[in-house]
């Protein structure tokens, strides 16, 4: 007997047609003997449905205001509401099971409120009550912050709800359903040759995630890694069951090594900042993560180099394209403060990585990376480079045709 985390993300569990198709997966797991808990997500489209009331009433105020701690108490209803469904529909197929919220598990929270993170989770009642036999059906992306009040955990907080439940009841194992059959090679709508991964490391996954693939949230991952919880990515579409295992996501191994690249990842979610003229002496690039710091705003891929002018240099920097704004209206309001002449700014542009453990053991990717690119004319604007990652700034015009050409190129097509 095992005890596994099941977790249904909206599409999942999208109405009560795909309710009753969970409970039967669920029902599956119960009937072969393991301890099951699941954590589900808001049905499909009703996160943002609630966010929008939200919004609609803040727009309509004058007075602003901290209202993240009521904007939580609205929007964790959702998972509410589908904890509950389930479990009538696990009651009705015969299986023992309750809901639980975030708060009667308890799940504590710090007290950033909607994007909150776990301190800790204390399942004594809910480790009782699965060993009982009850399938315990918790709702996801919710906890309770120090102040007693209900806390959410940002997007994706139902992947990181799963995985933390799974570390506190020492599951087995923690399997995430999506629309999705497992990881890929790179997104099937650019490549139809991207391949299904069997296995994928930690460490593969984790720079995936937050390179731009979709699949799994980056704190799971990083969660999971952390406490060696193997995760398994699979499908909950299939209508005669699982059409195949999916992928698991583990520590490495040697089968893993074998693989110089394991994936293609990109993000559109970029825009590119370049400082002109700057005074080329030290503390220049400190000071300047330090306005964007200052502004909570994440620096992603930076590279320096010289000016035509003397004793200066150009640096340039992405942030995400949502922050560019806030980024350029805090770097003209230090530029006396940093020393720069001039500013430009770019947001059509896509950030491209390549990623794989092999990486470390391998030469010559870079060269056929770069190769790749150049064959098709595509010009590289920054570069940055991990232990088992190169990412590119290029220009999104050319996103799809980069992803097919790395794809080719490091054949992950025979992965």
């Amino acid at each position: 007997m095992a005890r596994i985390v099941m977790k249904f993300g909206g599409t999942s569990v999208a109405n009560l047609e795909r309710i009753r198709h969970v409970a039967g997966l669920v029902a599956a797991e119960v009937a072969d003997g393991h301890q099951v808990a699941v954590v589900v997500s808001a049905m499909s489209g009703e996160t943002n449905k609630l966010v929008g009331f939200v919004d609609e009433l803040d727009a309509d105020s004058a007075n602003g205001g901290a209202i993240e701690d009521e904007y939580d108490a609205i929007v964790a209803t959702g998972e509410q509401v589908t904890s509950g469904l389930l479990a009538i529909a696990l009651r009705r197929r015969g299986v023992k099971a309750r809901s639980w919220l975030g708060w009667q598990i308890p799940l504590k929270t710090d007290m950033a409120h909607s994007v909150a993170r776990i301190e800790d989770i204390t399942p004594d009642n809910l480790d009782a009550s699965m060993t009982d036999g009850n399938v315990a059906v918790v709702a996801g992306f919710q906890g309770i912050s120090e102040d007693g009040r209900i806390s959410t955990l940002g997007r994706g907080g139902s992947d990181t709800s799963a995985v933390a439940l799974a570390v506190a009841l020492s599951a087995d194992r923690c399997d995430i359903y999506t629309d999705v059959d497992g990881i890929y090679t790179t997104d099937p709508r650019i490549a139809e040759q991207a391949k299904r991964l069997d296995r994928i490391s930690f460490e593969e996954m984790l720079e995936l995630a937050s390179l731009g693939a979709k699949v799994l949230q980056t704190r799971s991952v990083e969660l999971a890694m952390n406490n060696n919880l193997p995760i398994r990515v699979l499908t909950s579409m299939a209508e005669d069951g699982v059409a195949n295992p999916g992928t698991l996501v583990c520590h490495e191994d040697d089968t893993m090594d074998e693989r110089v690249v394991s994936g293609v990842a990109y993000s559109r979610d970029e825009a590119q900042i370049t400082l002109l003229r700057l005074a080329d002496k030290p503390g220049t690039v400190a000071k300047i993560c330090g306005v964007m710091s200052d502004a909570n705003i994440i620096v992603d891929m930076i590279v320096q180099g010289r000016s035509r002018a003397e004793n200066a240099a150009n640096l340039t920097f992405t942030v995400g394209k949502r922050d560019l704004p806030k980024a350029l209206e805090a770097l003209e309001s230090a530029k006396g403060k940093v020393g720069f002449e001039g500013i430009k700014s770019d947001s059509n542009v896509t950030k491209v990585s390549i990623v794989g453990i092999g990486m470390r053991s391998h030469t010559g990717v870079a060269q056929t990376m770069f190769e790749a690119l150049a064959e098709r004319n595509i010009n590289v604007e920054v570069i940055a480079t991990s232990e088992i990652k190169i990412s590119v700034l290029i220009d999104s015009e050319y996103t799809e045709l980069a992803v097919r050409a790395l794809h080719n190129a490091f054949e992950l097509q025979n992965a």
